[in-house]
């Protein structure tokens, strides 16, 4: 699985990863709302890399 993850791939996961983290420390110090505009960044991150994991997917066919 871990073979076909290229430096994109890693790169966005690892953005999401940041995001997250984020999100639920501005949650615990009080600050909400950056905690849940940070925290809609993570699906966001996540489909933009389903999205270009699919058009590589379509480009090698």
């Amino acid at each position: 699985m871990f073979k076909k993850l290229t430096i994109v791939d890693i790169i966005l996961l690892g953005l999401a990863l940041l995001s997250l983290i984020f999100a639920e420390a501005a949650w615990f110090t009080g600050d909400r709302e950056g905690a849940l505009f940070v925290g809609l960044w993570v699906p966001s991150i996540l489909g933009f890399a389903l999205y270009l994991k699919l058009l590589k997917m379509n480009k090698d066919d």
